[in-house]
């Protein structure tokens, strides 16, 4: 499978983004999809992740409440809705997919190349 990230940007705190993971293949629905970010210096860390069905999700403690992850398999598709948006979300953020076992935070074997989230204070 192969995977792109987009919807990143520049966003004052209090601000929200969608960003989308669009992924090619008929296999889809066989994939778990996990989000991650990467901080300016900082180790990349994951942030969300979302079941084959998409029935299930799981979120790190700091975004809980404020960013949604869900997925449209018709579509191909994986959505991090991010509201309140602080500037510490601001990050290079990754898709990933891989096989159930990976769920939810990995590792996994896919990985799209980053979208950029600016967040202003």
């Amino acid at each position: 499978v192969q995977l792109q990230a987009s919807g990143g940007g520049l966003v004052q705190a209090g601000g929200s983004l969608r960003l989308s993971c669009a992924a090619s293949g008929r296999t889809f629905s066989s994939y778990v999809v996990g989000w991650f970010r990467r901080a300016p210096g900082k180790k990349r860390e994951w942030v969300a992740a979302v079941s084959r069905s998409g029935n299930n999700t799981h979120l790190v403690d700091s975004v809980k409440g404020r960013f949604a992850i869900a997925r449209d398999n018709a579509k191909n598709t994986v959505y991090l809705q991010m509201n309140s948006l602080k500037p510490e979300d601001t990050a290079i953020y990754y898709c990933a997919a891989d096989l159930p076992v990976a769920y939810p935070r990995g590792p996994y074997g896919h990985w799209g190349q980053g979208t950029q989230v600016t967040v202003s204070s």
